[in-house]
């Protein structure tokens, strides 16, 4: 197995460069890994006609490895340019085209990845706002579309004058690092979902049973449709705001 950590900030040694060798440093010995400056290469797009020997050297290896680590900076709310560049000039051999422009995954379908993000702005701030979600969100976007599955993401807030990692966010790297060295199923997180669903139904049924008991000190419950039609709309209410909590909530924040 192989894990290939990929650096796309400008810093060879800077805080997100800690953040990837920590995790690559509590990789199992048994796994073989990488790790690639992308500021080392000139990426740029393959012109039509024209090899392009860079692009070929990066997406060998990927081929090779099992999970990739991104690790990059976010800037101005969004992924750094040197990650986005990176993504950009690799779509070809992200993507399969139909003729009609539609895209399918291509070659790396089924592989995992990892996703690390940093940000000068403070762990409240980035918890209330989400300073650092669009970035997680652009590399989730290209993963999902080249079939890539995720294993997970973590963020460092409050960057600022920072020279090195928390104790708790090496606990967290710790933690990862552990976990993408064994074997991964090609996605391990369905039954996950499925878990998270039958308690989210469980705790929604249960308030709604419970709403409608107070109500009933206020309006008669024994008819059938009355108990239906209440049951139906408390229900649908609680699911709503469940739903947009957590995808408000969906990435990590701090």
């Amino acid at each position: 197995m192989k894990i290939l950590g990929i650096l796309a900030s400008h810093q060879r040694n800077g805080i997100n460069a800690q953040l990837l060798a920590e995790v690559m440093k509590n990789v199992n010995e048994s796994c073989e890994q990488e790790t690639i400056f992308l500021e080392d290469y000139k990426i740029t797009p393959r012109k039509r006609g024209e090899k392009n020997l860079v692009l070929e050297e990066l997406s060998e290896k990927l081929m090779q490895a099992d999970v990739w680590v991104f690790a990059a900076p976010t800037y101005w709310r969004e992924l750094s340019g040197v990650l986005k560049n990176f993504f950009d000039c690799m779509r070809p051999k992200f993507v399969y085209f139909k003729q009609n422009g539609d895209t399918i995954p291509g070659p790396f379908k089924n592989k995992h990845y990892l996703s690390l993000t940093s940000c000068y702005a403070s762990k409240t701030e980035n918890f209330i706002t989400g300073v650092t979600d669009e970035s997680f969100k652009t590399i989730d976007r290209v993963m999902s579309t080249a079939g890539v599955i995720k294993v997970g993401e973590i963020v460092l807030p409050g960057t600022f004058g920072m020279k090195e990692l928390p104790e708790n966010k090496k606990k967290i790297c710790k933690k990862y690092g552990e976990k993408i060295s064994n074997k991964i199923r090609k996605d391990d997180s369905t039954l996950k979902r499925y878990i998270q669903l039958f308690f989210m139904i469980a705790i929604m049924a249960l308030l709604t049973m419970g709403i409608q008991a107070g109500l009933g000190s206020v309006v008669s419950m024994n008819n059938f449709w009355i108990n239906y039609v209440s049951f139906t709309i408390i229900f649908f209410i609680l699911l709503a705001i469940i739903l947009h909590f957590v995808t408000f909530m969906k990435h990590r924040r701090r």
